[in-house]
């Protein structure tokens, strides 16, 4: 059984020697390490990046992927995850701790499993459709009011970074955590958490006058 951590570098706080080191804090033995810089997991599923696709082929029924929380496996992360279990491989999260293996024969383990990644399906889906529609109204708003003045402050946060935010307060996670794996100040967080289609609007209008 081999132990992989995989790890997304997006950000400057999210170095990979700092993705290792809380992987090995929280308690993991890691034998190998996969990192893929700079992509996007927001347009990009984990086989389309370069060491995403590498990963694909080093796993094996038995082994055990690490990630720092489930967002680093990109775009359809039920589907991936799903994919990764008919394999045979155990998913493990440093946040929360949460386990994903396909194998488990406890029904209670089984249905939590289940019920989790049902979850996690039902609140991508619906925070697909949320930001669709709050880019909608923001990009409808630039265009009604036109001009510098009326775009407001630049958000501090990408779209990348407001699809981790938006995960992770799906999950449950907690401000300081998400602070962390975003790579963004606490009071940004509860920004968007206090409202999100402000938050989304804004990003939406930013765009629309760049492009």
């Amino acid at each position: 059984m081999t132990t992989i951590l995989y790890g997304r570098v997006s950000t400057v706080e999210q170095t990979s020697e700092h993705q290792l080191s809380q992987a090995t804090a929280a308690g993991f033995k890691i034998d190998d390490a996969v990192f893929d810089n700079g992509t996007s997991g927001i347009s990009t599923r984990l086989v389309e990046r370069a060491e995403g696709r590498r990963l694909f082929d080093k796993l094996r029924a038995g082994d055990v992927l690490v990630v720092r929380w489930v967002d680093r496996l990109g775009r359809n992360v039920c589907e991936t995850i799903r994919e990764f279990m008919r394999r045979g491989v155990v998913i493990r999260t440093v946040i929360n701790n949460m386990t994903f293996d396909g194998a488990t024969q406890d029904p209670v383990q089984k249905a939590v499993r289940d019920a989790l990644i049902a979850f996690m399906a039902a609140t991508a889906q619906a925070q697909a459709e949320a930001t669709k529609a709050a880019q909608r109204a923001g990009i409808e708003h630039a265009k009604a009011k036109g001009g510098e003045g009326y775009r407001g402050r630049k958000p501090s946060y990408t779209r990348e970074q407001m699809a981790v935010v938006q995960n992770m307060l799906g999950q449950n996670a907690n401000i300081v955590e998400i602070a962390k794996a975003a790579g963004l100040s606490r009071q940004t967080i509860y920004r968007i958490k206090d409202d999100p289609a402000a938050a989304e609007a804004s990003l939406a209008i930013w765009s629309d006058k760049a492009g």
